[in-house]
């Protein structure tokens, strides 16, 4: 859900070249389409999901990403387990990390519970709170753009 609300977002503030991937950190659904519960929510919100395709993300995913979000406490860990070096481990970030009211909270404190263990209520929760970051997170990606393009 995140990926596809992240980029509406940043289609919405015009920013070009901007490449969103989604991947998960275990392979269990390697292969499967979007949870059935979140292409609705999508849906609803007007966002095409049909294409989706689930893939785990490698340590080789850190060499072409400028930043990966994590959405739970345990993929930030594993994640930050998984990043070989300084500079990959300076990638990750939780996404809640751009929510003005948690930004200075440990990650411990920004994890968003996985909807996948609840009903169309917890997708709901889950879409609110990631709508909440989203701002913060654009801001970022303008402020990373215009950094890389000299401006």
């Amino acid at each position: 859900m995140a990926a596809y609300m992240l980029r509406e977002a940043v289609d919405a503030a015009g920013l070009e070249d901007v490449e969103i991937a989604s991947a998960a950190t275990s392979d269990w659904e390697t292969g499967n389409p979007i949870d059935p519960r979140a292409a609705g929510l999508l849906t609803q919100r007007g966002i095409e999901t049909s294409s989706h395709v689930a893939r785990q993300f490698t340590a080789d995913d850190f060499a072409t990403a400028d930043l990966v979000l994590a959405l739970d406490t345990d993929h930030f860990n594993h994640l930050r387990r998984l990043a070989t070096n300084d500079t990959d481990r300076s990638k990750i970030r939780m996404l809640r990390s751009f929510d003005p009211e948690l930004a200075r909270e440990a990650p411990a404190r920004q994890g968003i519970y996985d909807p996948w263990y609840g009903d169309e209520a917890d997708f709901e929760t889950t879409s609110q709170l990631i709508v909440a970051a989203l701002p913060g997170l654009v801001q970022h990606i303008k402020s990373q753009t215009a950094d890389t393009r000299g401006a």
